[in-house]
């Protein structure tokens, strides 16, 4: 199910620019992509090795479902952040590794990843990262069943988000996680 929200140009925090999400699915919370376009895009970055366009090859492979592939490129770009980049570069790498390792079913390696990276980024006063962070957290969190945990991450992004005077597309979006999360809580308590 869609979840009516769409969220136009997205940004990878930083220099990859992400048009390809349309929604996002009311249950799962993944994001709803136009494959096709994925692919075309796949297609033009080639092999192009710069950690932007890597990143974009992870996040693409990722909601693409291929994720073998995706997790192997998500290490190399955390070695080549870790080699070439700036901390921050680290940080959306490891934030994207997280992302792929929730896709594979790996709640507990995701959680404490992310975990890390939200701590630095706040410790660092990223708030921007931190927020990329807890709501790749928060839906780790609600694919893991923690709809309390997910439900706090979300909040928490919110509140980040409006510190940082985001859009009415990003606040809607991260009330709309908010009330994913509610509903399972109740659905949960419930049966």
């Amino acid at each position: 199910m869609h979840t009516g929200v769409a969220s136009g140009p997205r940004a990878l925090e930083k220099g990859v620019v992400l048009s390809y999400i349309q929604g996002y699915d009311s249950e799962s919370l993944r994001e709803i992509v136009d494959p096709s376009a994925c692919r075309q895009r796949l297609e033009d970055i080639g092999s192009q090795r710069s950690l932007p366009a890597l990143l974009e090859r992870v996040w693409l492979l990722k909601v693409l479902g291929e994720l073998d592939e995706s997790v192997a490129l998500s290490e190399q770009s955390v070695r080549v952040a870790r080699m070439a980049g700036t901390r921050k570069d680290l940080l959306r790498s490891r934030i994207l590794h997280a992302s792929v390792l929730t896709e594979r079913g790996a709640y507990e390696a995701a959680d404490a990843e992310l975990s890390t990276c939200a701590e630095e980024a706040d410790g660092q006063e990223w708030p921007s990262i931190a927020a990329f962070a807890l709501s790749h957290r928060g839906r780790e969190r609600h694919a893991a069943g923690d709809a309390e945990g997910a439900r706090s991450d979300f909040k928490r992004v919110l509140f980040l988000r409006q510190e940082l005077g985001a859009s009415e597309d990003e606040l809607e979006l991260a009330m709309t996680m908010i009330e994913a999360t509610e509903r399972r809580r109740s659905a949960v308590s419930a049966g």
